[in-house]
């Protein structure tokens, strides 16, 4: 049973993770071999001030190219 984990940031549409999850879904399958029924996909949503890329959040990195 392949688990599929996604971490994201909010702001998000239900209809945009439902997508998301078929997509990823259709192509797990399609790449294992597995029956669709066999696949989970679990999305974890954090706030954008817990979420770092290059150690800064995104509030900090969209800052950080307005300066540029």
């Amino acid at each position: 049973m392949p688990i599929i984990e996604m971490h994201m940031t909010e702001g998000r549409t239900p209809e945009q993770k439902s997508l998301v999850a078929a997509a990823v879904t259709e192509a797990v399958c399609q790449s294992l071999k597995c029956p669709v029924d066999t696949v989970r996909v679990l999305i974890t949503e954090h706030r954008q001030h817990e979420f770092y890329v290059g150690g800064m959040t995104k509030t900090q990195r969209d800052a950080k190219q307005l300066e540029q």
